[in-house]
């Protein structure tokens, strides 16, 4: 038999098909022809000849790496030809080189239309690649994908559609993830763990062409459009492509993948999480001794487990328990419904929700965040949804702080206050007259706070570290900033010892060390008239009151405390404070009875016995009232007292419905600010303990999720954390409103954080700290600095987000 000649074919008068040309190729690289590339090709041919729309259909399920060198020729000779689309599939898990996929994508370019790939089979370099260059094609879908921090900067100019369901270590957008796809359509986040309403309205608002969006869809649903069953199917004109294609539905070319579409998603979570006991001040006891119950929800069902059918037309609706899983696979423990409610229409049944969708009022916040929206979660946006969801965003959420209405520029605010300052008459600039209507200083300074905030929903957080030749690595447990010094912070340590750092530049500036059997440090307290001097209380009773000194050149390290008093113990002590004169300080614990210390004499005084009929959390003076303080306890009762009166009967008591875990006074006494189990935070009236506002936080019924509140700028606003959350929230103080939530990230992708405790800094507006720990036993606690005021630089981090930006030398 005569050897066989390559492109002999080419003799002839037509042009060899798609067919003959592969076999080349293969020749070439001597490859035996692949049979289902060969059925494509074919299929290809035949559209071409009946004059239809000549598009290829591979399934990457179907190739091994040997059959991309001479796939890859073939798409070089036919770039530009007359075939019209080129569609990728691949639906279960393959030995593949993703670099041959990417050489294929690549090589296919302008005429790549449909791409749906399991890029969890490809490594997280085929991931960071495609971010990072971009594609040609029109659909894109990535399910799952490895992306914990969405940051698609490559070039998606033809993107129409984009399908990201069921990853399951997406948690965040990034600012700048979607300035890339100016003419997505359609985007499909379901069953992600996206949370955070701020960061991802903001992201989404840089696609301008965006009209259909999913974070949960319809039972009946494949694609992103309004569904059939109450709309009556008609799809938006606006978003159907050229080709008819849409986000996981079929059209009339690739018959040949039915069969996939019914194919189970892979099982992506565990239900195995453990966490910590978590009561004390402002924290729980020593979280390494502990053990708090086992904390777990059941994995996302495909149906919400609580509809049994359809739901009726206009009712109100539970959207189910959330699943929100942790990223080593975990779910927090919930044994109620996390819920929201929403209209919605008949024969809709929601499934695959991410976190987001139990936010309360989501809806409503999407809807009036992004005006261009037409279609959310397979529901049509109608202009009376949009005055509804107006309604309620501008009832329950701050657009800007301080009820700002209108974004300013910083330029335009300082330009206007200098004016007003060196000038007696208003005069014009630009537009509109500046009409001295004497403003004080106070407006101009939160009309700069505004701006400020309202310039990014990503603020800059930073941890705080410790700088210079300290090279140990210390547990904080407790922090307070200091009263009178804004440059200063006390922490003390899991090991009993109390460290004063400069946290503006990370300096030590005090340092001592644990000292007579000082185990974790969980109460802490400056004293206001004695600025170098603080009480600390461990959890085994010890009590001291330190005299700090600064740490001599040649000292650096070793104990730099001159003097300290010892009073008698506390046993199980969970919280100590000072009164507003510094001659007292109280104490209370993992009992009934509060102690109350003198400090000049440095003895005990007194022990009220049974103030409450569960322990006594926390004790709280009045900041300006040396005899005035509280007490939150478990027995669900806050209660005023007055040392005058020898503490037997309350001033008064106020009720919670669950147990109380903090309270506090506002810097004027005006409010105590309650914070009980499970984000149940409101403000009562000092006076009498009337309630003044319910902050309404969404619970997610975990009887150990212990929540802490604080005051911020005064007492503008309330910011409160919770120990099985990683999210703090920023509330309004007077209305009660929204204005941000703030989602901490761990180190890693299997570190998921919580919120331990948190304190406003009493000297700068919208900003804070947070002391963050981990879930995971090994990893130590993170004091975290929060400024609401700067935003946050994203250009260091890796496309696939698996660094974080709270990595701390402090934290280990």
């Amino acid at each position: 038999m005569a050897d066989r000649v390559p492109g002999s074919s080419r003799q002839s008068l037509s042009p060899p098909g798609f067919e003959q040309r592969y076999n080349d190729c293969c020749w070439r690289h001597g490859v035996v022809p692949n049979k289902a590339l060969l059925s494509a090709f074919f299929k290809a041919e035949a559209k071409k000849v009946g004059r239809q729309l000549c598009s290829l259909v591979v399934f990457l399920d179907d190739l091994k790496d040997a059959d991309f060198l001479p796939l890859l020729d073939m798409f070089m000779e036919i770039g530009t030809s007359d075939i019209d689309a080129v569609d990728i599939f691949h639906y279960s898990s393959c030995d593949l080189n993703g670099e041959y996929v990417l050489l294929l994508l690549r090589a296919i370019n302008q005429k790549l239309r449909v791409v749906n790939i399991r890029d969890a089979s490809f490594g997280k370099e085929f991931l960071r690649d495609l971010s990072q260059r971009g594609l040609t094609c029109q659909v894109l879908n990535l399910r799952p994908s490895h992306f914990r921090k969405l940051n698609m900067v490559g070039k998606f100019i033809h993107l129409r559609s984009l399908n990201l369901d069921f990853s399951s270590s997406l948690t965040s957008l990034r600012k700048d993830c979607f300035t890339c796809m100016p003419n997505l359509n359609c985007l499909s986040l379901c069953e992600t763990r996206i949370a955070n309403l701020w960061t991802t309205s903001s992201a989404l608002l840089k696609l301008p062409s965006l009209v259909e969006l999913r974070f949960q869809k319809c039972l009946c649903c494949d694609d992103t459009g309004p569904c059939p069953g109450s709309t009556g199917g008609k799809s938006i004109d606006s978003v159907q492509m050229d080709s008819e294609i849409r986000v996981g539905a079929p059209s009339s070319f690739d018959e040949d993948y039915y069969h996939y579409l019914n194919s189970e998603e892979a099982d992506l979570f565990d239900e195995v999480e453990s966490g910590y006991e978590d009561t004390s001040d402002d924290s729980e006891v020593d979280f390494t001794n502990h053990p708090r119950e086992t904390s777990m929800l059941g994995a996302y069902s495909d149906v919400i487990p609580q509809w049994n059918g359809l739901v009726d037309l206009q009712t109100e609706i539970s959207f189910g328990t959330l699943a929100m899983q942790d990223e080593d696979g975990s779910s927090p423990k919930s044994s109620n419904s996390r819920h929201t409610t929403s209209t919605v229409p008949k024969k809709y049944i929601a499934c695959h929700p991410s976190p987001i969708c139990y936010e309360k009022h989501y809806r409503e916040y999407m809807v009036a965040s992004l005006p261009s929206l037409k279609v959310l979660d397979n529901l049509s946006i109608e202009k009376t949804d949009k005055e509804r969801a107006n309604g309620i965003f501008s009832q329950h959420f701050e657009y800007l702080p301080y009820r700002r209405k209108n974004k300013e520029s910083v330029v335009s605010i300082l330009h206007k206050r200098e004016i007003r300052a060196s000038c007696s008459n208003s005069q014009n600039w630009r537009r509109k007259p500046l009409y001295v209507s004497a403003k004080s200083q106070c407006f101009f300074s939160r009309s700069l706070s505004a701006a400020k905030v309202g310039s990014s929903a990503w603020p800059l957080l930073h941890p705080l570290s410790i700088s210079g030749d300290e090279s140990r690595s210390f547990r904080p447990r407790q922090f307070e900033y200091h009263p009178s010094d804004s440059s200063l912070m006390a922490f003390g340590t899991l090991d009993g010892e109390v460290v004063v750092i400069n946290h503006e530049n990370g300096k030590i500036v005090s340092y001592i060390p644990s000292l007579r059997g000082m185990n974790s440090v969980l109460g802490l307290c400056w004293l206001k008239k004695y600025p170098s001097k603080l009480i600390a209380g461990s959890d085994n009773g010890s009590l001291k009151l330190c005299d700090i000194k600064p740490i001599s050149s040649r000292n650096k390290g070793t104990n730099s405390s001159a003097h300290s008093v010892t009073f008698d113990e506390f046993d199980q002590l969970t919280s100590v404070h000072v009164n507003s004169t510094d001659e007292w300080f109280l104490a209370s614990g993992y009992s009934k009875n509060v102690a109350l210390y003198d400090i000049g004499c440095g003895r005990r005084l007194q022990v009220f016995v049974d103030m409450h009929r569960e322990h006594i959390n926390v004790v709280k003076f009045a900041n300006h009232s040396p005899s005035i303080f509280a007490t939150s306890s478990f027995d669900q009762d806050v209660k005023m007292w007055d040392l005058r009166q020898k503490p037997i009967f309350p001033c008064y008591t106020a009720a919670s419905s669950r147990g109380n875990v903090m309270v506090c006074f506002s810097p004027d006494d005006h409010y105590l600010l309650v914070s009980a189990v499970d984000n149940e935070v409101k403000q009562l009236l000092a006076a009498d303990g009337r309630l003044h506002l319910d902050f309404n936080i969404v619970s997610t019924g975990s009887s150990q999720n212990y929540t802490r509140s604080y005051y911020m700028n005064g007492r503008d606003y309330v910011i409160s954390g919770s120990c099985d959350e990683n999210v703090v929230r920023v509330c309004c103080a007077q209305t009660g409103r929204r204005l941000r939530d703030l989602s901490l990230e761990g180190k890693g992708a299997e570190a998921s954080m919580f919120v331990q405790s948190l304190r406003g800094d009493p000297f700068r507006d919208f900003n804070m700290s947070i002391l963050a720990a981990y879930i995971r036993p090994s990893s130590n606690s993170e004091i975290v600095k929060v400024n609401l005021l700067a935003s946050s630089d994203y250009a260091k981090e890796d496309s696939d987000g698996l660094h974080s930006r709270l990595s701390c030398s402090m934290g280990g």
